[in-house]
């Protein structure tokens, strides 16, 4: 999509949508806000509703940093600890190795 040939009012909207839609489970909906529209927010002319714009894409960037961290970190200590937690991180496992009691 082209957001040069949408209106103002339109990239506003579209906005809005990326950033809420990202609190449903869908962070990598922030990191697409805010890369998508960073150019708009920023760099653009000024217009009406680019304050509001340039609003959603700092929050969008923020949120999906700390997501992002958050699932790195989530990562790392699950890698590092599944053999200790034993029957538990077999759970929660997706894949269990085969091979492994």
């Amino acid at each position: 999509m082209d957001l040069s040939k949408m209106s103002n009012d339109k990239k506003l909207q579209l906005c809005k949508y990326y950033f809420y839609g990202g609190f449903g489970l869908l962070p990598f909906l922030w990191a697409v806000n805010a890369i998508w529209f960073a150019q708009q927010a920023f760099c653009a002319p000024p217009y009406e509703e680019q304050k509001q714009i340039k609003k959603y894409v700092i929050l969008s960037g923020v949120l999906a940093l700390i997501s992002i961290s958050a699932y790195v970190a989530w990562i790392i200590v699950f890698q590092t600890y599944r053999v200790e937690w034993g029957q538990f991180a077999d759970s929660i496992s997706f894949v269990i190795p085969a091979g492994v009691p």
